[in-house]
């Protein structure tokens, strides 16, 4: 058997309100709640499971999405509609904008809790050849 990725938790102050966040700007379905665990599941099969936890035990992290053109107009459209504050880097520099690195498409966004949101349209690297 090959290894992937099954599901990650993801430490939210409010499970439900980052579940739902992430589930309708990326229009996914939230598949599971069990114990203190929300599902919000991936194309690939994997599912981020948001916990809530104390504000002062979560540390930041950084979640990057490889999407499709259709999704990322339809997220992008949904961060504009929203006034989400978005950059094209991740050092907030160029804010209210895109980038287009690797020949695609990117954005930088945080999530309800901090934790550092990417869509991106092409791999680091570029497509493969």
């Amino acid at each position: 058997m090959s290894v992937e990725l099954n599901h990650t938790i993801v430490h939210a102050r409010n499970n439900r309100e980052s579940a739902e966040f992430f589930a309708d700007l990326l229009d996914l379905e939230i598949t599971t709640e069990w114990g203190p665990f929300i599902a919000v599941a991936l194309s690939n099969g994997v599912t981020l499971d948001f916990a809530t936890i104390p504000a002062e035990h979560i540390t930041p992290q950084h979640y990057a999405f490889l999407v499709s053109e259709k999704q990322f107009d339809a997220a992008y459209a949904r961060i504009r509609q929203q006034g989400i504050e978005h950059y094209a880097d991740p050092h907030k520099k160029q804010p209210g904008t895109i980038n287009h690195n690797d020949g695609g498409r990117g954005v930088y966004f945080m999530d309800p809790t901090g934790h550092a949101m990417e869509l991106i349209t092409v791999p680091y690297g570029g497509r493969p050849a």
